[in-house]
């Protein structure tokens, strides 16, 4: 198995995205969700004169019939992905890979799994403002150019990690306003920031008015900010977006903790329920098949 946190050490981040999906598409191959269309293009005869360049090889070796690929500038679907660039989403700041790390890397993947699905694609980051936007294409361009300033801002976030707060709500208020056309819609954020869940509601039922599906990413660092999963010592937490300070010892607060945020979760997962929004908790330890797995799920039950 590629382990994808030393592989994008070493190289691009599309080439870390082709790994992933490639790695992906054979898992499919060999699960009992194999029945999932993962090629670029349909098919039809090839007509003699006709130019070879776009003959299916392969297919001729399995079929000894000349079928010619068809790509069609209509795409099958229009996809955008929105990513929080909060500082919380640095955490755990001590690590070389984090909860923004891996949902760059998964936005990467699903970026190039959609163009292979020929879907168009977007992407928003947003922080206390809409740090990007750019609308939802299909082309090979586009997907270089996002995969691009994807690079770009991981790179940003390492040399200037400062106090960024973000209001989702009004960011996904801002992406509704900007994506009219039906579309299918990825939230990676870890909603550290929702201080009003009734605004946070309000915000999601904006994106459902114009019939965008949603699936929400609940992206964290499991073992640490779930379980509380830390060494026997007293630590000194800071709060990322304030810059707030406390010293404690996870004991002293474990119990307490670990009911309270649970509840805080089970509130938002609620929420998105009773608004038939899908909900995935994404742990940064687990990889990405499960956000690879949502987009194809979805667009085969959209389809």
């Amino acid at each position: 198995m590629i382990d994808y946190k030393k592989a994008r050490k070493f190289g691009t981040l599309e080439l870390l995205a082709k790994q992933v999906v490639e790695g992906f598409i054979t898992g499919l191959h060999q699960s009992p969700f194999h029945g999932f269309s993962v090629e670029f293009a349909e098919h039809r005869l090839y007509n003699s004169g006709e130019s070879v360049k776009h003959l299916d090889w392969k297919l001729l070796a399995r079929t000894d019939k000349l079928f010619i690929k068809r790509y069609e500038e209509e795409t099958n679907l229009r996809c955008h992905i929105l990513i929080d660039a909060s500082s919380s989403m640095m955490f755990p700041i001590d690590q070389p890979y984090n909860k923004f790390s891996f949902s760059v890397d998964a936005a990467a993947a699903l970026i190039f799994l959609m163009r292979k699905q020929r879907d168009a694609f977007g992407l928003s980051l947003c922080s206390d403002q809409l740090d990007f936007y750019a609308p939802s294409k299909s082309s090979l361009i586009h997907q270089h150019f996002l995969l691009s300033n994807l690079e770009k801002e991981l790179e940003k976030k390492k040399g200037d990690f400062k106090n960024q707060k973000t209001d989702i709500a009004s960011m996904i208020n801002s992406l509704a306003s900007k994506i009219h056309k039906r579309s299918l819609v990825f939230i990676f954020s870890d909603f550290m920031a929702i201080n009003n869940s009734e605004e946070f509601a309000n915000s999601i039922k904006h994106l459902r008015h114009h019939l965008h599906e949603i699936v929400v990413f609940d992206v964290s660092h499991n073992n640490l900010e779930n379980q509380l999963d830390l060494k026997n010592k007293y630590y000194n937490v800071v709060d990322v977006e304030t810059g707030e300070s406390i010293k404690m010892h996870p004991k002293e607060i474990k119990d307490n903790y670990i009911e309270e945020r649970s509840l805080r979760i089970n509130e938002i997962h609620k929420m998105l329920k009773h608004q038939k929004v899908d909900l995935v908790s994404a742990d940064i330890e687990s990889g990405f098949e499960q956000i690879l797995l949502q987009y194809l799920l979805k667009r085969k039950k959209i389809n």
